[in-house]
């Protein structure tokens, strides 16, 4: 039992995490119309992807992940709601999946570095529908969202994540229990931060609907590589089945 206990009190840590993230303009309808209740739109309808690397974690495991998120705020707490996150992992699918409900699925990712350019993408069943490549000239396209990113991981490096935790009942008539939204902090400690210029392309699949997140202006793109630690999340509001239904296939490919 107590070691049992410990493996539950263990929090997930990244060392030497190589991520490259991608920050875009994306359409207030668009997030209006992605985020499940509670969530609301933040102020501004910003989108960000990513790509990481991830060479040794504490749970044993390397492997390589993206994602795709949209900015929102819960009882006026901003964070970003995660729309999806492949990953090349079966154990890192299943954490994330079963402890804090990130809808994972398993993928194709690809990232590297050469000087200063750097790219990823993502794949699954034969279709690249995510790709992303920048240049790490040391700006952004946009100065003032360059700034601001600045200022806000001087202040407090940290990323808030929300995400819905929930499994269909074995009657297929609902789910399990009222689909709970989790809310958790990852610290994030780099040793290196550069920053330049992207160009992002999501493009149509039938499974992964990333295109449905319209790119209006692409800001910029950061590569850093840290450590990074997963706190333990928490159960922060419940929802209505009937009123969750429509955002619930986000982890299953389309049937």
């Amino acid at each position: 039992m107590e070691e049992i206990s410990e493996k539950y009190q263990q929090k997930g840590a990244f060392y030497d995490a190589e991520v490259l993230t991608v920050y875009f303009e994306t359409k207030p309808e668009v997030v209006e119309q992605l985020l499940p209740p509670p969530l609301k739109p933040a102020a501004l309808p910003v989108g960000a992807a990513f790509v990481a690397n991830y060479p040794k974690t504490n749970f044993g495991v390397a492997y390589l992940e993206s994602a795709l998120f949209l900015l929102a705020q819960h009882n006026g707490e901003e964070g970003a709601y995660c729309l999806a996150m492949p990953v090349t992992n079966d154990i890192a699918l299943i954490l994330g999946r079963e402890v804090f409900g990130y809808p994972k699925k398993m993928a194709e990712i690809g990232f590297e570095r050469e000087g200063n350019d750097v790219r990823g993408w993502t794949e699954r069943h034969g279709t690249r529908f995510f790709e992303v490549k920048a240049k790490l000239t040391g700006k952004f396209s946009d100065v003032g969202v360059q700034q601001m990113m600045t200022e806000s991981m001087e202040s407090n490096p940290n990323v808030t994540v929300y995400n819905f935790k929930y499994f269909p009942a074995p009657e297929r008539d609902g789910f399990d229990y009222n689909p709970r939204l989790i809310k958790e902090v990852i610290e994030r400690r780099p040793k290196s931060i550069e920053m330049g210029e992207a160009v992002l392309t999501l493009r149509p699949s039938e499974h992964d609907p990333w295109f449905d997140v319209e790119v209006v202006r692409v800001y910029g793109a950061m590569y850093t590589v840290g450590n990074n630690t997963m706190l333990p999340g928490n159960v922060v509001a419940e929802v209505d089945q009937t009123e969750f239904a429509p955002y619930a296939y986000m982890k299953l490919d389309a049937q």
